[in-house]
């Protein structure tokens, strides 16, 4: 019989997979579920790829600012552009690492830069420059190109449950539009089933009939409860699978299954310094509650064979 899930290792957290897939789709199982109701949703930054030394985004978009100090001097003594310009990753990881420890001083500043990045960018651009960057630009540290910093586990999984009728979904902090430019060659999943964070927009017109525009302005923040909240925006349901890696997961993870709805949760854990990166700072509460609610955790380490595809 043909292994789905080829990467992962046999150990009870691939077993535990099994069963919850096996459970719900059986008919004559109490915990069936019918496949419209099948729904999974992903975090992406740690939970799809590689987040570290910092989200591939948050690369993207610091590069831009480089270019801006380089041309302004002014601009590498003030924060973000000094981190960006410099390289100081540190800075830049903490700025996330310290919101998801409740401490947003440092990410205003951050968000700041970026939100001056955005305005008079149509969608269709986003899109456009997401897409080149991630399938041509490289990683700092891992030597591989970004579009291969992605968990080949975890594309196995996704393969796997919608071969057994799930709807997949990305629910993910970062940008909706930037991930929309490569989420189905990457992942499979349709450009209508990537919900994250946005920006404002307007519309303007133009020689095509008009655009929709960027503006330099925060719409909806998709992290921490923020994530629930868009999930019954956006699909209208609960989901009964949820995968994440951070404290900004815990309340989509939580918003999981109900009475009447079984619920499978499931944390990536980093904790292999050697094939990847090992941390815990910004997921402590989420790991206390997969180990309080009997959550299914992710070893990175223990139950993966392979972490990026070959």
């Amino acid at each position: 019989m043909t292994n789905p899930l080829p990467s992962w290792k046999d150990t009870k957290t691939k077993q535990a997979i099994f069963d919850f897939v096996a459970k719900v789709t059986d008919k004559n199982d109490p915990a069936y579920v019918a496949p419209i109701e099948r729904i999974a949703v992903f975090d992406n930054d740690g939970t799809l790829w590689c987040e570290k030394p910092m989200y591939i985004q948050l690369d993207y978009l610091l590069r831009k600012m480089a270019l801006q100090a380089k041309s302004n001097p002014e601009l590498q003594a003030k924060q973000p552009w000094k981190a960006a310009y410099g390289k100081d990753f540190k800075w830049l990881g903490n700025a996330v690492t310290k919101h998801y420890q409740g401490d947003d001083e440092d990410l205003h500043i951050l968000l700041g830069g970026i939100l001056s990045l955005a305005k008079g960018y149509s969608v269709e651009q986003v899109e456009q420059a997401a897409e080149q960057f991630v399938m041509n630009e490289s990683h700092p540290t891992l030597n591989l190109v970004y579009k291969n910093c992605i968990y080949q586990p975890m594309l196995e999984l996704l393969e796997y449950l919608e071969e057994n009728g799930f709807i997949n979904h990305i629910v993910s902090g970062g940008g909706r539009d930037f991930m929309r430019g490569f989420a189905e060659e990457l992942y499979g999943i349709p450009r209508e089933r990537v919900i994250g964070s946005t920006v404002a927009y307007e519309y303007v017109e133009s020689e095509q009939g008009g655009e929709i525009v960027q503006k330099a302005e925060l719409d909806v923040v998709d992290d921490g409860p923020g994530k629930a909240i868009e999930i019954w925006n956006t699909i209208g349901r609960r989901p009964i699978l949820a995968a994440g890696n951070s404290n900004g997961d815990l309340q989509m993870m939580a918003f999981a299954g109900s009475e009447t709805l079984p619920a499978l949760r499931l944390l990536v854990l980093h904790d292999d310094a050697e094939r990847e990166f090992e941390y815990t700072a910004g997921a402590e509460n989420a790991i206390q509650k997969t180990k309080d609610e009997n959550w299914t955790g992710i070893s990175i380490q223990d139950d993966w064979l392979n972490v990026f595809p070959a």
